[in-house]
């Protein structure tokens, strides 16, 4: 069958097309990533438990589980608020959104998601940390309805339960797609010794390998302790004729500002081996670093969030935190498939078409097996700022390359 098409879902996420800029943070990924998913500028108070809260009042139910209480709250509550949003700026979306605390537990994503059920939920939209997601789904899914969530580890997707979420493969992917396509194919890596760090280092092997690519040596190091790999790995990425021509070290600002320097001290020249990174590079911090200048690094374009926050402000009086345009996407997106399709609006086949939706963030897909693939754009580091060097494309390629 054919999915609902990008020119349909550009009407939810028409805004979109007017938004410019990036928020700091748009390299988070998501709470579950090595950076926390907040802003600098404040964020709105945590809302009331929630549970019981309905938004609209269509004949199509769908949950939303968020932590409205507990140490996500502030997170929570900023989703409920974008996903009010999306409700209000959708076309006629007959959808109503019964939003339910998990707590920022387990058990109470259990209970959340025991409760949606039986109140004829079609469709869950949430939770957002790795362990609710897992404890929901785990409730749901003998239900046969599908969740949609927003934590980045992969390892919690399933099919049936999508990951709506700035996934680090996804930005592995790209900027060695991006790398190898302008010449440069044999890498070293210097790897944090995290869980953040074995995710995306399983996934540079299979993207060097998939694009024909040799990964000369990998380091690891222990967090914020790169100076003895960076030692080992010299020889390999110092000096005037390297044997690496790209160096993927994908660690948070504050491990970039002590493996900066220590590149430095090594020899390291950043016009020589280029420099290239995941989506928590995207911070002032690692712009202003001389180990760094010319690097590259993938994240969500940014015609995307400035907009939609300011819509936010304006209806909130607060900012948004990052994350809260895949809420808005979310409820969005069932209320476009709900128009589209009928009673097949949330089947895996709709949910899956690899097509894509448009959203806030570009376009973005659901694989069967529960991941996501969004567009995103490379930029590259210069002078204390960043530009573009890549776009993010339109429309993905085909599923699985």
């Amino acid at each position: 069958m054919g999915g609902i098409g990008l020119q349909t879902l550009r009407r939810f996420g028409r805004s979109a097309a007017v938004l410019a800029g990036l928020s700091l943070l748009a390299a988070c990924g998501g709470v579950d990533s090595p950076v926390v998913a907040t802003r600098t500028a404040p964020v709105e108070a945590p809302l009331p438990a929630g549970d019981g809260t309905v938004l609209g009042a269509g004949s199509v139910k769908v949950a939303l589980i968020l932590p409205l209480s507990g140490p996500g709250a502030a997170v929570g509550a900023s989703l409920r608020n974008a996903a009010d949003m999306a409700l209000q700026e959708s076309q006629s979306p007959d959808l109503k959104i019964l939003v339910k605390d998990d707590r920022s537990t387990p058990e109470g994503a259990r209970e959340a998601a025991a409760a949606a059920l039986a109140e004829g939920a079609d469709l869950v939209i949430g939770p957002l940390f790795a362990a609710t997601v897992q404890s929901a789904a785990a409730t749901v899914r003998p239900s046969g309805k599908p969740v949609i969530a927003f934590s980045t580890d992969a390892s919690v997707a399933a099919r049936g339960v999508y990951l709506l979420s700035f996934l680090p493969q996804t930005e592995v992917d790209r900027i060695v797609d991006e790398t190898t396509a302008a010449g440069r194919r044999s890498f070293a890596a210097l790897i944090p010794d995290s869980t953040y760090g074995h995710v995306v280092e399983a996934q540079f092997r299979e993207a060097v390998a998939r694009r024909g690519g040799r990964v000369v040596a990998i380091e690891r190091y222990p967090a914020g302790n790169p100076a003895a790999s960076i030692g080992r790995l010299a020889p390999l990425i110092a000096g005037p004729a390297p044997q690496a021509d790209a160096l993927f070290l994908p660690d948070t600002p504050e491990g970039l500002g002590v493996a900066g320097p220590a590149l430095t001290r090594a020899g390291f020249n950043p016009t020589r081996v280029k420099p290239v990174g995941t989506a928590v590079w995207n911070d002032p911090r690692v712009f202003a670093l001389p180990a760094f200048q010319g690097g590259w690094f993938a994240a969500s374009d940014p015609a995307g969030f400035s907009g939609f926050s300011q819509r936010y402000r304006a209806r909130f009086g607060s900012d948004p935190v990052r994350v809260a345009t895949l809420a808005y996407d979310a409820v969005s997106l069932a209320a476009a498939l709900n128009r589209q399709y009928g009673s097949q609006r949330f089947a895996d086949t709709t949910l899956t078409n690899p097509s894509g939706f448009a959203g806030i963030d570009g376009t973005f897909r659901f694989r069967p097996e529960g991941t996501s693939d969004r567009t995103l754009a490379v930029f590259e580091i210069r002078s204390g700022g960043t530009t573009i060097v890549s776009p993010a494309p339109r429309a993905l390629g085909p599923s699985g390359t």
